[in-house]
């Protein structure tokens, strides 16, 4: 029977294959000459293979020359022959800067601009009342779509992702003498919602996870402990399972800041919807935008009251009465964080395309993953649900920061950058957190024995600062091609066993 491909290539595919084998790092099984897209067990390069065998005569091998590259790359590692890496004057992976951009943006299109239109046309942007006879819908659609699709019975939009975060913790009547336990890793909005409610900011450490330490939490738990801040870090849930369990042991509540992971969840169920209450972002950054904007939603009438006139200067508007099926509480003094119909109705364009946006980020995270799980000794993030992960950057871990520095060093020359965990602030060490510096010396967060008794700083948090120092990544976005996600794999596999090696 003749072979479909050269001889020459038979050879080097059966090289490649054998250091495959050799490493260890793939089980050959029915292919006579096993190309590395069909090595089923590893899942390396799999280009969606189905037969997971070699099939003659008909059909050519659906390796591709990318694959076979970096199989041959990998096979020559595995056999102590390594590629030269870029930083070290080798070829690198790519000819370009692999670059990741923004998520809600990569899909505007005629939607939003229609959303726009409308609200200039009708003039009214301002989401209560207008001219005309009918009110205007554009945050309300967005309000009852988002709750829709997060699962929960009320969703109440903001002004941002800060906005979110105060009128939460306002609505669970966290106040002066209260604690609030969140991750010392997070964005400065967390921080500045707790002090702004006069109550005791309580740091937990990370976990390799990157999010908020379970054990750690309960370690911190005191008497005045009120509520505790569950952050889902650059897209990927916390173990809510144990976070609960310990919440619901103290009866605490849980303030859910999906403001990194919407689109995300947690066992089936949408990140925001399993605590007391949930808040989200609509920054640039997040995986919807409309510049900015927040959303806040929750199952409990009570809370949604609360949110809802905190965020409107106390007063609760005929719809929300409305959803309420009336009034539960008295009116109480509050801010102003009123969505616009311009906001709310891009949103609403947005919202539409979230399932669209996650399963292409998704698709690449579990393309990344599939090609790098196999290799010798790899350390990954934590994921306490790998199903349900934004899959917004993949992240590998070493055994020191110095490994950690060289491996950036060496992705940057393939053209592949890898960074340190970002979007977000290892607090405890931020000058104003750690010198307690308010809008005024008064400020009751920090004039209570406790509050001028407890210290910040890099010794409340040495863990978190080991491990954020330790762990680099690749970002992703929707727009990424399959040649782009073959390209971050290849380079990982190049760079990441001569870093451990060095």
């Amino acid at each position: 029977m003749p072979l479909p491909f050269t001889w020459p290539e038979h050879f080097f595919r059966s090289t490649v294959l054998w250091g495959f084998s050799r490493a260890g790092s793939a089980r050959i099984s029915k292919c006579w000459f096993a190309p590395s897209s069909c090595l089923r067990s590893s899942g390396a390069f799999c280009t969606g293979c189905t037969a997971g065998r070699f099939s003659f005569g008909r059909e050519r091998s659906h390796m591709n020359r990318r694959m076979f590259l970096a199989g041959a790359a990998a096979a020559a590692g595995a056999a102590g022959n390594a590629a030269k890496l870029a930083v070290e004057g080798g070829k690198p992976v790519r000819e370009a800067p692999l670059k990741a951009g923004f998520f809600g943006t990569s899909v505007y299109g005629e939607e939003e601009t229609r959303e726009l239109a409308d609200v200039v046309k009708t003039r009214r942007p301002f989401r209560w009342y207008g001219p005309g006879g009918e009110p205007p819908a554009k945050v309300a659609t967005f309000e009852k779509e988002f709750a829709r699709r997060m699962q929960t019975r009320y969703a109440l939009a903001v002004t941002s992702g800060s906005a979110a975060l105060q009128t939460a913790v306002a609505a669970c009547e966290i106040g002066p003498g209260d604690e609030v336990i969140l991750p010392a890793w997070t964005w400065h909005s967390c921080f500045n919602a707790i002090v702004l409610a006069g109550a005791l900011p309580m740091f937990a450490e990370i976990d390799e996870s990157f999010n908020i330490d379970p054990a750690d939490i309960e370690r911190k738990i005191t008497p005045q402990t009120k509520l505790i801040m569950a952050v889902h870090l650059q897209g990927n849930p916390a173990a809510m399972d144990r976070i609960l369990e310990v919440a619901k042991s103290h009866r605490i509540r849980v303030l859910e800041d999906c403001a990194q992971a919407l689109g995300a969840s947690y066992k089936g169920r949408p990140v925001g919807s399993l605590g007391d209450i949930g808040i989200y972002s609509m920054q640039i950054n997040k995986t919807i935008t409309s510049g900015e904007g927040g959303a806040v939603v929750t199952n409990d009438p009570v809370l949604f009251e609360r949110a809802s006139r905190y965020h409107d200067l106390g007063a609760l508007r005929p719809l929300h009465e409305h959803e309420l099926g009336g009034a539960k509480i008295e009116s109480l003094a509050g801010s102003q964080f009123r969505m616009s119909e311009f906001t709310g109705g891009v949103l609403v364009a947005q919202l539409r395309k979230l399932d669209r946006i996650v399963d292409s980020v998704r698709s690449s995270a579990r393309r990344v993953y599939d090609g790098i799980r196999d290799l010798p000794g790899i350390q990954l993030r934590g994921l306490p649900d790998p199903q349900g992960e934004l899959g917004s950057a993949v992240f590998v871990g070493f055994e020191s920061k110095t490994q950690c520095e060289r491996f950036r060093a060496a992705m940057k020359a393939e053209n592949v950058p890898a960074s340190l965990p970002g979007g977000s602030a290892i607090l405890p060490i931020a000058p104003h957190v750690e010198h307690k510096r308010t809008v005024h010396p008064a400020w009751p967060s920090f004039t209570s024995e406790r509050g001028r008794a407890i210290r910040y700083g890099a010794e409340c948090c040495p863990r978190t600062i080991d491990i954020l120092s330790r762990f680099a990544g690749v970002s992703l976005d929707p727009t990424f091609t399959r040649s782009d996600t073959d390209d971050i794999v290849a380079a990982i596999r190049k760079v990441y066993p001569q870093v451990l090696r060095a």
